[in-house]
C-alpha cells in the first residue's frame, strides 16, 4: 500500500485535524502517501436549525462513513464527540487519540468572565448539555441558539449578536483563535461537565483493511481509548440522542478510573448528577454501571420529558 485516503469535513477545524493526522502519518510511515478527500456534510450545510431537528451530530459523520463504503476512502478523521454509539457494518471505530483539553471557554467582547455578565445577558449556545449546565448556574440568562462553523460563530459574537458565547477549547487553540477575543475565560470541569469524546479525535476505518488497521493502531492512546470507551457505553445504554442535555466525562488518576455525569432539562431544572469511581482493572463496564444507576433514578423519565422540550416554540430566544 503506498497511498491512503482520509475523508474528512471541509471546514476549518476538520482539516486541521485531518492535516494534523496526515503530517503522523507520514512520518511514521514514510513510504505511504496520503491524501484528504474533503466533503461538505449535512450538519455543515444546514444552519438554520439545531442539530438535533436535523437528525442530529451523525450528520457530520454519515456521508464520511458513506465514501469509506463505496471505497472512496480508507480512514476518515472525526472530533470523537460527533461521532455516534452505533458504527455501520463494514467500518470501526479502531482508534483514539491522545485526550487534549476537554473544557468549554466562556467568550466576550464586553464582559471577562461569566460572573460578570448581567442578569439576562445573551449567551450563544446550540448544546443543550451547556444550556442545561449554564441555567443551573445562572437561570437568568438568556440562552440563544447559535449555529455556523467557528469563524462565523466568532463574527456573530463581535457583531454584538451575544454578549458571550460558550464554545470547546480545544478547536479555538488549535485553530489559534483564542488571541483575537477579548476575554477568555477557561470554564472548569466541576462547573461544566464535557460531552461523550471531546477534545480527542476518532480515528475510524474500513473494518477489512489489515494495512490501515495497522495506521490507524499507531495512532491510537491506551488511557484516551479506555476513558471514552466508557463515555460511549453510557450514552449508549442510556439511550441518549442528541436532543437531549446530557454531560459524561471519564478520567484517570493513577490507578484509579472516575465517570461522571450529569442530565436534566434544558432549562436547568431536574437536575440528576451522579459518577462512580473504579480500580482501572476492573473499568471495563463501568459506563454502563453508571448509566444503570442513573436510569434506577429517573434518567429515563428525565430524559424523555427533556426531549419534548427542548425545542418547544415557547422557548425564549430560540431562533
Amino acid at each position: 500500500m503506498n497511498k491512503l485516503i482520509i475523508a474528512t469535513r471541509a471546514s476549518n477545524l476538520a482539516l486541521w485535524q485531518a492535516y494534523h493526522i496526515r503530517d503522523r502519518i507520514e512520518k511514521e510511515f514514510p513510504n505511504i502517501k496520503v491524501e484528504l478527500n474533503e466533503i461538505t456534510s449535512k450538519g455543515d450545510k444546514i444552519l438554520d436549525k439545531p442539530l438535533a431537528l436535523v437528525g442530529g451530530k451523525g450528520h457530520f459523520t454519515k456521508e464520511l462513513e458513506d465514501e469509506m463504503l463505496a471505497g472512496n476512502a480508507h480512514m476518515a478523521v472525526h472530533s470523537l464527540k460527533d461521532v455516534p454509539t452505533y458504527i455501520p457494518d463494514g467500518l470501526e471505530l479502531i482508534a483514539i487519540t491522545t485526550r487534549q483539553d476537554q473544557s468549554d471557554v466562556f467568550l466576550s467582547h464586553k464582559y471577562k468572565s461569566l460572573d460578570e455578565l448581567p442578569v439576562g445577558s445573551v449567551v450563544g449556545t446550540t448544546s443543550l448539555r451547556r444550556r442545561m449546565q449554564l441555567l443551573k448556574i445562572r437561570p437568568d440568562l438568556k440562552i440563544k441558539d447559535l449555529r455556523g462553523n467557528v469563524n462565523t460563530r466568532l463574527r456573530k459574537l463581535k457583531e454584538g449578536q451575544y454578549d458571550a458565547i460558550i464554545l470547546a477549547y480545544i478547536g479555538l487553540y488549535r485553530l489559534d483563535l483564542l488571541k483575537d477575543i477579548p476575554f477568555t475565560q477557561k470554564l472548569p470541569l466541576e462547573m461544566m461537565i464535557p460531552p461523550m469524546g471531546q477534545a480527542s479525535l476518532g480515528i475510524e476505518i474500513v473494518s477489512s483493511n489489515d494495512k490501515v488497521r495497522e495506521i490507524a493502531q499507531f495512532l491510537n492512546d491506551e488511557d484516551s481509548f479506555l476513558l471514552t470507551k466508557l463515555e460511549r457505553d453510557f450514552i449508549a445504554k442510556i439511550g441518549a440522542g442528541c436532543s437531549a442535555p446530557v454531560a459524561v466525562n471519564a478520567t484517570i488518576n493513577g490507578a484509579t478510573i472516575k465517570i461522571e455525569s450529569m442530565i436534566g432539562y434544558p432549562d436547568g431544572t431536574h437536575i440528576l448528577h451522579k459518577s462512580l469511581n473504579s480500580p482501572r482493572d476492573d473499568s471495563s463496564n463501568l459506563g454502563e454501571e453508571l448509566a444503570s444507576l442513573m436510569i434506577k433514578d429517573g434518567a429515563l423519565d428525565i430524559l424523555k420529558n427533556a426531549e419534548k422540550i427542548a425545542f418547544k416554540d415557547e422557548m425564549p430566544q430560540r431562533l
